[in-house]
C-alpha cells in the first residue's frame, strides 16, 4: 500500500474496457465485506472527508446513458473510503474500527426481533 492508491486502482479500472461505463467506484480496505452494503456505506461515511477522498473525470459514457448533457461523454465520480496511510494528507492518528462484542450483537438482535 501507498498513499493515493486507491485512485490509481479508481482510473485504473475505469480504463478497462465495460469498466469505464461504471459511473461510481468506492475504493474500501481489505477486510471491508464488498458484497455488505451496510459495511461499504459505513466505510464510506466513517472514512471520507469530501475534498480529499473523492474524484470526479470526464469520460466517455455509456450511449444509453440519458443522465449526461452531452451524449457518450459523461463523467465518473470515485470515493476513496479507505484508511488513510502517511502521505495522504492526513494528520492524526487513525480510529480503530470498532465493533460489538458478540454478547451486544445478540442483544440487538433479540431486540430487533422483539420490535419488528
Amino acid at each position: 500500500q501507498y498513499p493515493y492508491q486507491a485512485f490509481k486502482v479508481m482510473h485504473g479500472l475505469w480504463g478497462m474496457g465495460q469498466m469505464m461505463f461504471s459511473k461510481y467506484i468506492v475504493a474500501v480496505d481489505e477486510e471491508c465485506d464488498v458484497h455488505n452494503t451496510s459495511d461499504v456505506l459505513f466505510r464510506l461515511c466513517a472514512n471520507t472527508d469530501p475534498a480529499r477522498d473523492t474524484t470526479i473525470i470526464k469520460n466517455p459514457s455509456d450511449s444509453l446513458d440519458h443522465a449526461p448533457t452531452e451524449q457518450n461523454i459523461g463523467s465518473h465520480m470515485g470515493f476513496d473510503a479507505t484508511r488513510k496511510l502517511p502521505g495522504e494528507n492526513y494528520h492524526r492518528p487513525w480510529p480503530e474500527l470498532l465493533k460489538m462484542t458478540e454478547e451486544a450483537q445478540a442483544l440487538v438482535d433479540a431486540l430487533q426481533a422483539q420490535t419488528g
